[in-house]
């Protein structure tokens, strides 16, 4: 499993609410590819892009936008965080 769970801060809600993306903690060797078809196959929405990052604590973020603009809401109302 390469989705660790959702990487929730302000910051990550006003990038929620402005471009409509959510941020996960995900394992250090997954790589987009994986990320991406993990979330459509958990969550049933056609992910648009990936990118990530390692931050500071050496654990790496996703930063993933949808196709469709209420799909990340929808993510995390299911999730309970919303």
């Amino acid at each position: 499993m390469t989705l660790k769970f959702p990487f929730v801060t302000e910051k990550a809600m006003v990038l929620l609410e402005n471009q409509s993306k959510l941020q996960f903690l995900v394992t250090n060797r997954a790589s987009k590819h994986d990320i991406k078809r993990e979330i459509e196959k958990a969550f049933g929405q056609k992910v648009r892009s990936v990118r990530t990052l390692m931050t500071m604590h050496g654990q790496k973020k996703a930063i993933v936008s949808f196709e469709n603009e209420k799909a990340a809401e929808e993510i995390l109302s299911r999730l309970g965080i919303m």
